[in-house]
């Protein structure tokens, strides 16, 4: 059970340095009570503290980490059961199954058409992270090879699944290196999987027919040293999986029940009977605390609406994402190239620079930090103001890079025009298009 927050103030230094981010040590104590501040944040807590604040520092569900080098995946980790409560850290992770006894030639077709989802969005590279090796018939041999080959031959992280030891074994020992995930350990095989998980130092999943089952086991394997594990309630009808996964979400968060205290993996390839209904199952597992979902194939059609989904849901609603102020080229600008400004939220700066893109009309985009606000929502809230705008254009160099001295706005902040023409004496400040997708009209008829 985690300390409360004066047992942690009476053991940090008590300096209210406040480079922790937070004014007072209590305050900070009451945060890391509650799992809302980290305790790296302070640089001051000596090394005896720190190994006794460990547990009341670490997330009430544990981090677990799939794979190694740059392409580890992380699950876990989560510190309130609802979005706006904070924010959500680690994304599902979304995997596809194979069975070990597909041909080498065909497991090469289906890598490459996998790793070949990749989207580019707001900046961001999305694409899937896990292939699930399901054995085939306790070949362990031919689990090995299959194991061996994704491991070396893909990005992809890996989890290993079969109900017979020996070929979890066999796949372990042959893609060790790639630190994969091994399901699962069950009321019948507890001690020798959890062994084998102890040996490797690999992560486990927990299979069990319900939640109290499910801690039963955990319990046990926590008692032989094992703390990286993954659960799995068994469950795979839609209702009641949904019900196990707030519960377990719950049972750390609200109750800090140590038990249940580990991301879950899911499997909407064994709940449905076609691809399009595992996508709709995955869409509510997402939003519904999963760690991992397990879908039969990936097809970019069904890929894709979850990727964003999840990127939708594991952003920080606190913080806007954003794009760093300054001067972007596109298209090779020179000193006669048109000049357009807009706020720095990114989905704004990349709708308008796309649009910019395909009108071929080279020019110098100012991007100005407006704390990550659209262009109506900062105008509204008074920093996207003329004379604000206008500071920034004289301040941000963009003068010495041409040689005229005009300037295009958005069409939603027409009413700015006059502020920086105050600001901007001798500049002709043009008001765009409202609508981006009006942009390359817009600027190939201004080229002309």
């Amino acid at each position: 059970m985690g300390l409360t927050g004066i047992q942690i103030f009476k053991l940090l230094p008590k300096t209210n340095c406040g480079e922790c981010g937070i004014p007072t040590c209590l305050a900070f104590a009451m945060n890391l009570a509650s799992g809302k501040a980290e305790l790296d944040s302070c640089p001051y807590v000596s090394d005896e503290a720190r190994e006794q604040l460990s547990e009341a520092s670490a997330p009430p569900i544990r981090q677990v980490t799939i794979g190694a080098g740059e392409r580890a995946f992380r699950i876990g980790g989560e510190t309130v059961m609802f979005r706006h409560e904070k924010t959500f850290y680690n994304p599902t992770g979304l995997a596809a199954i194979i069975s070990s006894d597909i041909t080498p030639e065909d497991l090469d077709k289906k890598l490459k058409e996998w790793n070949a989802f990749q989207y580019e969005r707001v900046g961001l590279n999305l694409r899937p992270e896990l292939v699930a090796l399901k054995d085939a018939g306790g070949n362990g041999a031919g689990f090995a090879t299959a194991a061996k080959k994704i491991a070396e031959e893909s990005e992809f992280g890996l989890i290993l699944m079969s109900d017979h030891v020996e070929t979890i074994r066999a796949g372990a020992e042959a893609s060790a290196f790639k630190k994969p995930l091994l399901y699962a350990a069950t009321s019948g095989n507890v001690e020798e999987m959890g062994n084998l998980a102890k040996e490797r130092g690999l992560p486990l999943a927990v299979k069990a027919e319900g939640v109290e089952a499910l801690a039963s086991l955990t319990d046990q394997l926590a008692g032989m040293g094992l703390k990286d594990l993954v659960l799995d309630s068994g469950a795979r009808e839609i209702k009641q999986l949904f019900e196990d996964q707030v519960v377990i979400r719950r049972a750390p968060l609200k109750a800090g029940n140590r038990s249940l205290g580990f991301p879950t993996i899911t499997f909407p390839c064994e709940m449905a009977s076609n691809l399009d209904m595992e996508t709709l199952i995955a869409s509510m597992l997402i939003a519904k605390y999963a760690g991992i979902v397990v879908l039969s194939d990936f097809k970019g059609e069904n890929l894709f609406p979850l990727l964003l989904q999840r990127l939708n849901l594991f952003t920080d609603p606190q913080r806007p994402m954003t794009v760093t102020q300054g001067i972007y080229e596109i298209g090779a600008p020179d000193e006669n190239s048109p000049v357009c400004v807009t706020t720095n939220f990114s989905l704004t700066y990349f709708i308008v620079s796309g649009e910019i893109e395909a009108s071929r009309v080279p020019c110098w985009l100012l991007i100005m930090d407006t704390e990550g606000l659209s262009v109506m929502t900062s105008w509204a809230a008074g920093k996207f103001s003329g004379d604000a705008v206008g500071m920034f254009i004289k301040k941000c160099g963009i003068t010495d890079k041409i040689a005229h001295k005009s300037v295009i706005i958005p069409g939603y902040a027409a009413s700015i025009s006059g502020e920086m023409e105050e600001e901007l004496p001798g500049w002709d400040v043009v008001i765009g298009p409202r609508d981006a997708s009006l942009l390359p009209k817009f600027l190939k008829d201004r080229a002309k």
